[in-house]
């Protein structure tokens, strides 16, 4: 299992989930440990470059920005360094992060 697999299984049963990812990835938007909020993602939600989702890309699960909006509702992933993940489609975003404690 990987480490986001029971928040995304929460978020798809309509659940907002609360937890404290590790890593230094989002430095700057969101620090190791800090507390997030994450709530699902509606059908109807517009998703836009900036906004921190709950994703999998490549097989890989990310708490990171969207970069780009592609066509066909295909979105860039990547960190808050500059990094890249790839391009992945809405039906893999699960989440939106909508809290971040300071």
């Amino acid at each position: 299992m990987a480490w986001a697999s029971s928040y995304i299984a929460a978020l798809k049963r309509g659940e907002t989930v609360i937890f404290r990812p590790h890593g230094n990835s989002m430095t700057g938007k969101i620090e190791s440990g800090q507390l997030v909020t994450v709530e699902r993602v509606s059908d109807s939600m517009e998703l836009k470059p900036g906004m921190i989702v709950l994703c999998r890309v490549n097989g890989q699960q990310y708490l990171h920005l969207i970069k780009a909006v592609g066509p066909d509702n295909r979105y860039l992933i990547g960190n808050n360094k500059g990094r890249t993940n790839g391009w992945t489609n809405r039906s893999n975003i699960f989440g939106i992060c909508v809290f971040v404690e300071n």
